[in-house]
């Protein structure tokens, strides 16, 4: 492939991922517009593994309308690489509704996240996503880690242990 078919397909694949995410931010019910009926969507632990755009619909994209309202989504960096795109950004929402088992407390919150598409034929093929749950809960009160995160280190409340005879090596 020449760099002007890579730099082609490269634009093309960032041009599916920024149509679907206008179309998000819209509320759209349409999700097969943008992604392939065998979509996979591939979350961190928290967030499980969606087969097909039906099961990211149902036990995703719905819950999370649910979960938060008034979304405005803020990417803050978008990368295309052929069929790979990749990008940041963050969330930021009112949480309206059950979310980990919290109820509504009505915060406005800021939710992180990291999307992989793998864009196939026009279309959303794989999506690999890792969306920073534990930031989310501890803006609404819940410290997942129960005190003891690593940030705990950072802040100097705790010091951090060393590897026993494994320094210098």
């Amino acid at each position: 492939m020449t760099p002007e078919e890579h730099a082609a397909i490269s634009a093309e694949s960032l041009a599916v991922i920024k149509t679907m995410e206008l179309a998000l931010g819209e509320n759209t019910d349409n999700m097969s517009d943008y992604f392939r009926e065998d979509f996979r969507w591939i979350g961190n632990f928290g967030s499980g593994t969606k087969e097909g755009v039906g099961e990211f619909r149902r036990n995703w994209q719905l819950p999370f309308r649910a979960a938060f309202t008034d979304r405005d989504y803020k990417t803050e960096r978008i990368l295309a690489d052929g069929e790979w795109v990749s990008g940041f950004g963050h969330i930021e929402a009112t949480h309206s509704g059950l979310f980990m088992g919290l109820s509504a407390t009505g915060k406005r919150v800021r939710i992180p996240y990291m999307d992989f598409w793998h864009v196939r034929d026009g279309k959303i093929a794989d999506n690999r996503v890792s969306v920073d749950l534990p930031s989310v809960l501890a803006q609404l009160g819940r410290d997942a880690f129960a005190g003891d995160g690593w940030e705990a280190y950072d802040r100097n409340e705790k010091t951090p242990p060393e590897p026993s005879g494994q320094l210098g090596e």
